[in-house]
């Protein structure tokens, strides 16, 4: 099996290489996408198109030759070394310009994050085999073509899915079949999620922490008689979670309570119950 594999390497990684050579080559929109990648901060932003546009037909190049018979170990070779190079440019932007965009597999602004990375190390992997293993894709495809044919699908998906640039196609209408299908807005109990939040957002308890906020609703689940509702904040400069219960039964906001917990290490760092609003001196926020 390992033999099949790798054999079939040179084909993925050469349809990768083809696909981004398209963007950097072919796209009206590759001006842009040079001038947010990191390579505005490596070589300055007068050399950032020029080696754009080079990357891109290196890998133009070397994709056509790694899909064309026959298959040479000095084409792996060479792959695997721009793949290797791939990893620590993309590393290297991560570290020294984080707000950059990846700028690999499509012109949409993508910053540089972990699934990037993971992609550019499957790719190093990819090659690597084919380097170790060497064999020609044809051949090894039409000799087991349900085997080839499993490999390349499991490979494309992992591409694929490690690609933040290609999330409008497949993971954004996922989402949104989700939200047909599961009706977000309506909690297991049968009461409306917007019901829950009217509630919480008329509470005491909400207007005391809204200062230190950093989202909207970002989780919620129910637990007997009350719906929990997590947002993301920050405390004292510490990233938190504000987590609300809000009674599932009594409709009034004075009831709700809230905890802030410490993302890092989990524990309460300020807990507010709910209550009618005071007559006395109140308890400020102050936000950090």
């Amino acid at each position: 099996m390992i033999e099949l594999i790798a054999a079939l390497q040179p084909l993925v990684v050469g349809v990768v290489l083809i696909w981004s050579a398209r963007v950097k080559l072919f796209s009206r929109y590759a001006a842009e996408a040079a001038s947010r990648s990191a390579l505005v901060r490596l070589l300055g932003q007068r050399r950032a198109l020029p080696a754009y546009r080079l990357l891109g037909g290196v890998e133009l190049t070397l994709g056509a030759l790694l899909l064309l018979p026959p298959a040479l170990r000095l084409e792996a070779v060479a792959a695997s070394v721009l793949a290797v190079g791939f990893l620590a440019y993309l590393t290297y932007a991560r570290r020294a310009a984080p707000a950059s965009s990846c700028g690999c597999l499509s012109a949409r602004s993508t910053p540089v994050s972990g699934r990037g990375l993971g992609r550019a190390g499957l790719l190093v992997l990819a090659s690597g085999l084919s380097v170790v293993v060497p064999g020609g894709w044809p051949a090894a495809l039409s000799a087991r073509p349900l085997a080839g044919a499993a490999v390349l699908l499991a490979e494309v998906a992992a591409v694929v899915a490690l690609s933040p640039e290609l999330d409008a196609a497949w993971l954004l209408p996922l989402r949104r079949l989700r939200a047909r299908l599961t009706h977000p807005l309506r909690g297991g109990t049968g009461v409306p999620l917007l019901a829950t939040v009217q509630q919480l957002q008329l509470s005491d308890a909400y207007r005391r922490v809204a200062p230190l906020l950093r989202s909207d609703v970002r989780e919620y689940w129910d637990d007997g008689d009350w719906r929990f509702v997590g947002h993301a904040a920050l405390y004292q400069g510490r990233p938190v979670t504000a987590v609300f219960a809000v009674p599932l039964a009594d409709q009034q906001p004075d009831t709700v309570r809230v905890a802030v917990v410490d993302d890092a290490t989990g524990h309460t760092l300020l807990s507010l119950a709910g209550t009618a609003p005071p007559t006395g001196p109140r308890l400020t926020v102050v936000p950090a």
